[in-house]
């Protein structure tokens, strides 16, 4: 197993009754997952997110409650992945240019998105985590600086 475990965020963003989603290549196959990414230096959970879904979509967000906090063991890659999922509202289309990783992004129904080949089982528990009305404030979680 890796270690340190990676620290990665990601983002419901519903609109419509539907959901913000990329496709991307994991190990030269297509899979779809909501926009993600890790945490880079410098920067908080919530400040990651929006970077991660403007980078990856050209939207802009604003992050409204945290969804979950999920421990993951990928055995294809031997990592163990930490992801803080948040729900983030579209508050506009900013770009047209995408990461380099992502393929294109798409907004679709739950239901077409079980279809879809995904990442990870991440993709569907967050999802339905979503659906289930689980959502939890953002002072849940704190940064604290050094004095």
């Amino acid at each position: 197993m890796s270690w340190p475990p990676h620290i990665t965020v990601a983002a419901i963003v519903p609109r419509n009754d539907r959901f913000l989603m990329v496709k991307e290549l994991n190990n030269h196959i297509e899979v779809f997952n909501q926009p993600a990414g890790h945490l880079e230096p410098g920067e908080n959970l919530l400040q990651a997110t929006v970077r991660e879904v403007k980078e990856e979509t050209g939207w802009e967000v604003k992050p409204t409650a945290l969804i979950g906090i999920y421990q993951f063991y990928s055995d294809q890659d031997q990592i163990l992945y930490f992801r803080f999922t948040f729900l983030a509202m579209p508050v506009k289309q900013v770009s047209h240019d995408l990461d380099p990783d992502i393929i294109d992004c798409h907004w679709l129904s739950a239901a077409d998105i079980r279809t879809k080949r995904l990442r990870s089982p991440l993709v569907t528990t967050c999802l339905q985590d979503y659906s289930n009305g689980q959502r939890f404030p953002l002072n849940l979680y704190n940064e604290v600086k050094q004095a």
